[in-house]
């Protein structure tokens, strides 16, 4: 009689209880929680910018209160998405720029630069899109008709990778660019001994040091813009992949002072001196902004012929691809971070670049557990690399450069070689972990597009019918990881965020749809409704 009384007391004590005030419930959602002990969910409270309870909306209410209540009303709920390589500060500077996106020839790249000039009239035109491979004749242009229609303003237009560049004779002449140039790690196009303008890979560095520094109010107005069509598409943290300090140091303070909000993980370029400064000042970890890991190019972009390849190219004979990096000077730097906290995180598209860049981790992290080096792309690999990969490397890669590059990346690989590219699945298999990503805005920033690509191997055209190499495809589950906890395990912030867990920041996404069952055809178009980070709406 003793115990009941006891139980029956503290029945009484508890339900009489007063909830505990918090700033914001969710009640009556679809909620995917990306947690393992708890996957699904109804409702959740959260207090000073982070989740602070997770479950159903009867548990919820019984035990919280907060003047903000939103009733979902079935919608679904996802955690905040993650972007884990992208070019956030790119996309914003090129909101200033000549878009060139989605162009179908040249003439249309020349109408719009044309249209671009005429309204913004600007003393250096620059811009981004153009792809050869979308063209009826898929050849690189050359110079000439830019030449005719600007011939004393510089012109200076990137492929679309951002790998390859069409330059006009002013622009060329200002760089001291000449038939007898010499540069390493990539090329200058001649045609007949004459340039066609046309730069691939580290030879743009040339004309990128005469075209005119944006000025710090088109720095602010570019990574306000970025945040605002990140928002709209439900991201809230971004993997800038190459960044100068000076960049990231006008993030920081536009964070601190709440006029930037995003969540950064930003890749600091190698360039020679910032890393002697970060190797020095060492990490940087706030709320918002983890500086902490350096962004290196191995070699190219395939589209532009400039990733390293084992073989030659299937439809260039003789042709390898170049090294963006030489091999000693890649295994120098590696050793040198390898005795740091940073994270060395490679671009690596070609199976020769992969093999160089995977090797070169394994060697110098011997003996060195849980260090999570990037390899950004991993876009061929051969059968051999395959059997050397374990879970102390994650693997970045973005699903739309399979389905964009499909129409034409057999040509340079041929049959047999394809196979081992853009193989998510089987990159998975053998680390445990997928980090996923857009590359923005070499691709398009929908998150959606990402996952549509990922699960069904298709473009938005919905082909091919059956899937593109569709035993690379990922289930519905894995992709969503990808975008969340598996992004932010590569960023070792998966004990902040990635999941709707309690401890965690309140970062999640409303969506129209339920991105994990709606018919897959219907994936790309899934709109969101609104975007929560810490818990406050800002989209």
């Amino acid at each position: 009689m003793k115990k009941l009384a006891i139980l029956l007391i503290t029945i009484v004590f508890f339900s009489c209880q007063e909830p505990i005030v918090v700033d914001t419930l969710i009640i009556n959602a679809n909620v995917y929680t990306v947690e393992d002990s708890k996957p699904r969910a109804e409702a959740f409270a959260v207090k000073d910018g982070k989740f602070i309870a997770v479950g159903s909306t009867d548990e919820i209410l019984e035990q919280y209160t907060a003047s903000d209540t939103l009733d979902a009303k079935g919608k679904t709920i996802v955690p905040g998405l993650i972007d884990a390589h992208c070019h956030f500060y790119g996309l914003g500077i090129q909101q200033q720029k000549v878009d060139l996106t989605g162009t179908t020839s040249y003439d249309e790249v020349l109408d719009r630069i044309i249209a671009f000039q005429k309204e913004k009239r600007v003393s250096f035109i620059t811009g981004r899109g153009w792809d050869q491979n979308d063209w009826v004749i898929k050849e690189y242009p050359t110079k000439e008709k830019l030449d005719s229609l600007f011939p004393d303003t510089p012109v200076a237009i990137r492929r679309v990778d951002g790998h390859a560049m069409i330059a006009n004779q002013k622009a060329l002449d200002m760089a001291n660019i000449t038939i007898t140039t010499k540069v390493t790690g990539g090329e200058i196009l001649q045609n007949n001994g004459e340039l066609t303008g046309v730069l691939i890979d580290n030879p743009m560095e040339l004309v990128e040091a005469i075209i005119p520094e944006p000025t710090i109010q088109e720095q602010i107005q570019a990574l306000k813009d970025a945040e605002k069509i990140n928002f709209g598409y439900g991201l809230t943290t971004v993997d800038d992949a190459g960044l100068s300090p000076e960049v990231i140091t006008l993030v920081d303070s536009l964070q601190k002072v709440n006029e930037l909000k995003i969540r950064m993980y930003a890749m600091i370029s190698n360039v020679p001196q910032y890393v002697d400064h970060y190797l020095k000042n060492g990490v940087y970890k706030s709320d918002r902004l983890n500086v902490s890991s350096f962004k290196v190019y191995a070699d190219g972009a395939l589209g532009s012929r400039g990733a390293t390849l084992k073989k030659p190219y299937t439809d260039q004979e003789n042709h390898y691809g170049a090294m963006v990096i030489g091999n000693a000077d890649f295994k120098a730097l590696a050793k040198r971070l390898s005795g740091s906290p940073f994270q060395m995180n490679t671009h690596a598209i070609g199976d020769s670049a992969n093999a160089v860049v995977m090797k070169t981790y394994y060697e110098v992290l011997q003996n060195k557990s849980d260090r999570r080096w990037r390899v950004e792309h991993a876009q061929v690999v051969a059968p051999e690399e395959f059997e050397i990969l374990n879970d102390n490397l994650v693997m970045s890669v973005q699903p739309t450069h399979a389905t964009s590059d499909m129409y034409w990346a057999d040509e340079r690989l041929g049959k047999e070689r394809i196979k081992g590219a853009y193989a998510y699945k089987k990159l998975l298999e053998k680390t445990g972990r997928l980090a996923l990503g857009t590359d923005y805005p070499v691709e398009h920033v929908s998150p959606f597009y990402t996952f549509y690509a990922a699960v069904a191997r298709k473009d938005l055209k919905q082909y091919p019918e059956g899937g593109f190499q569709k035993e690379n495809a990922l289930t519905r589950e894995e992709a969503l990881r990808g975008m969340t906890l598996w992004a932010a395990y590569s960023n070792f912030e998966e004990l902040e965020k990635g999941s709707i867990t309690t401890g965690k920041f309140a970062d999640f996404v409303i969506l129209e749809d339920d991105i994990m069952k709606i018919e897959e055809n219907k994936i790309p178009n899934i709109k969101v409704k609104a975007t929560y980070l810490n818990g406050e709406k800002v989209y």
